[in-house]
C-alpha cells in the first residue's frame, strides 16, 4: 500500500491488515471509489481512505467497513452524513467509521464486527 501520510495511513494500515476480523483491505486511491455530497449548494466527492472487508460471520454474506482516518476535518459532519446515507441506501449491513487516531482503526473494526475479531 502506498500511502498518502507515513504517520497516520501506514500506522492505519497496520492496525487494520493486523486485526482479526480483517479478511481484506484497500486503500482508496484510484478505485473510482467516491461518495456524493452536497456541500454549500455544491456538489462534491468524498473519498473515504480504506475499504475493509469483513470476516464472513457464521451465515452472513461478505461485510465491509468504509474507514475514513482524520484528525480534524471541517467537514466531517457533512462527510459522515454522506457516507451513512450511501451505506444505508447501498448496503443495509455496511459499516461506517472514522479514526481520530490511527490505533482508534483496532477499536473501530472490532465495533463493525460486533465486539468480535480482536
Amino acid at each position: 500500500m502506498v500511502a498518502d501520510t507515513r504517520v497516520w495511513e501506514e500506522s492505519a494500515a497496520y492496525y487494520i491488515d493486523t486485526h482479526a476480523a480483517t479478511a481484506a483491505f484497500a486503500k482508496n486511491a484510484g478505485l473510482g471509489f467516491a461518495i456524493p455530497y452536497f456541500h454549500n449548494g455544491q456538489p462534491h466527492d468524498y473519498i473515504p481512505d480504506f475499504i475493509v472487508r469483513l470476516k464472513a460471520d457464521g451465515a452472513e454474506g461478505p461485510r465491509h467497513l468504509i474507514l475514513e482516518t482524520k484528525g480534524w476535518d471541517d467537514l466531517e459532519d457533512v462527510k459522515r452524513a454522506a457516507a451513512e446515507r450511501w451505506v444505508t441506501a447501498v448496503n443495509a449491513d455496511g459499516r461506517y467509521a472514522i479514526a481520530r487516531r490511527p490505533e482508534e482503526a483496532k477499536t473501530c473494526l472490532t465495533a463493525a464486527t460486533g465486539g468480535k475479531g480482536r
